[in-house]
């Protein structure tokens, strides 16, 4: 199988790369719903293919704290995921997902029942996109158990781009906006399949 160029991809592509980010929001939107046993909205206003280097300017710098929730992928895709989302915009989930206001604690750092609230939120978003991926392309993707990671943006980023930087430069980033008619936040979905797998993905959708 001849290797993606992520320089020269099509409209046809990055349609469905798009597409994927669509569905995994609709997935994910059901499952927070479903946690948080409260009305939430999600979309997708941005879908890119791009470098390692922009990724941490997208998330609002490379110094910029950010909750990074971290996935190494195997099966018949192999590569990174991630979801990060920054302080206020974590604080705001877990508020929401506990009843709490957001005035109640969105400067100070998480308690440890928040950070397994945190954790258990991101797992569920990224397990959204992962799915709505396997099943969209009928490919068997597994997961690793999540390591989450309260960092500087930069210094979260730096892993994957160590790890996949040998192998290819760009990544897939699904920005996605959730809340309610109240508050939105962002959120950012992060994948970084080896070039291999790209083409394994395009394939399978006859690309």
């Amino acid at each position: 199988m001849s290797h993606i160029d992520l320089n020269k991809i099509d409209n046809m592509q990055y349609d469905v790369l798009r597409e994927i980010g669509n569905i995994g929001a609709g997935n994910a939107t059901t499952a927070l719903s479903q946690m948080i046993n409260a009305k939430i909205d999600m979309k997708v206003p941005n879908v890119e293919l791009l470098e390692f280097k922009y990724l941490s300017d997208i998330i609002g710098g490379a110094e910029n704290i950010v909750v990074g929730i971290l996935f190494t992928l195997q099966g018949q895709i192999d590569g990174m995921m991630m979801f990060m989302m920054d302080l206020p915009a974590s604080h705001h989930l877990v508020n929401t997902l506990m009843g709490k206001s957001d005035v109640d604690n969105s400067e100070d750092d998480f308690t440890e029942i928040e950070l397994s609230a945190l954790n258990e939120i991101g797992n569920i978003i990224a397990g959204a996109y992962l799915s709505s991926l396997s099943a969209l392309t009928n490919i068997t993707i597994t997961s690793s158990v999540p390591y989450m990671s309260i960092d500087m943006a930069g210094a979260i980023l730096s892993v994957p781009a160590i790890e996949f930087g040998k192998v290819g430069d760009k990544a897939l980033l699904i920005e996605t906006e959730f809340g309610d008619d109240m508050n939105t936040v962002n959120g950012y979905f992060i994948l970084i399949p080896s070039l291999e797998s790209y083409s394994v993905i395009l394939s399978s959708l006859g690309l």
